[in-house]
């Protein structure tokens, strides 16, 4: 679903900061060589990462759900000097691409990568975290959510992807679609949750908010 026009979304991008040449390089490698490449935050929603993070300049990020790395290299754009990214997804088969992007960022020593389950991962990170971005499972969004909250910093921010899902959440749910019934439910718990306050942007797939108090 398009939550706006074409021509608007196109003007937006074109008056946007440019998309840095190394974030180009693994934008085409992505979509040459790897399978669902429509995953990948691309130049747009990018830019908004490193612009929250910049804002944000946090200590320590987390980020669950690497894919091929491009979000994580957006967000570490704001990150401290002596901070760091700790990024974890479920496919090792994606590792060393990940990889040979932070290598090349220059900021490679400040990037962290888990291979695993994220929830079991999580709780082993003993790290108070100014900034963390979901986009993994859908279906763990609000387990995550309960997972990294006592591990947040007072102001913290937590961002969290495709909180409108191509604009399913309005629809009729299906009895089988597991995603949407938990993305509705996290959405209605960051609403309502007293630790937080969140704004939901109608940005590509839906981009919430959420500080933490």
């Amino acid at each position: 679903m398009k939550f706006i026009s074409q021509q608007v979304d196109d003007y937006v991008v074109a008056h946007s900061q440019e998309e840095p040449i190394l974030l180009q390089e693994l934008n085409r490698e992505t979509y040459a060589k790897v399978l669902q490449p429509r995953m990948l935050s691309g130049h747009y929603q990018g830019r908004i990462l490193s612009m929250i993070s910049k804002l944000v300049h946090p200590k320590n990020i987390l980020e669950i759900g690497t894919y091929t790395g491009y979000s994580a290299l957006c967000l570490v754009e704001g990150i401290q000097q002596n901070g760091q990214l700790h990024t974890i997804d479920i496919n090792e088969e994606l590792h060393d691409l990940q990889r040979k992007y932070f290598e090349k960022s220059g900021v490679g020593n400040q990037i962290f990568q888990y291979t695993g389950n994220a929830l079991e991962i999580i709780p082993r990170l003993h790290i108070p975290f100014d900034l963390v971005f979901i986009d993994a499972d859908k279906e763990n969004y609000s387990t995550y959510f309960e997972l990294i909250l006592p591990k947040m910093k007072s102001g913290g921010i937590i961002l969290s992807d495709n909180v409108l899902w191509s604009g399913k959440v309005l629809e009729k749910v299906k009895k089988e679609d597991i995603d949407t019934t938990a993305l509705i439910a996290y959405n209605t718990l960051l609403h309502s949750h007293p630790k937080v306050e969140t704004i939901v942007l109608p940005i590509r797939d839906g981009l919430s908010i959420s500080r933490v108090k």
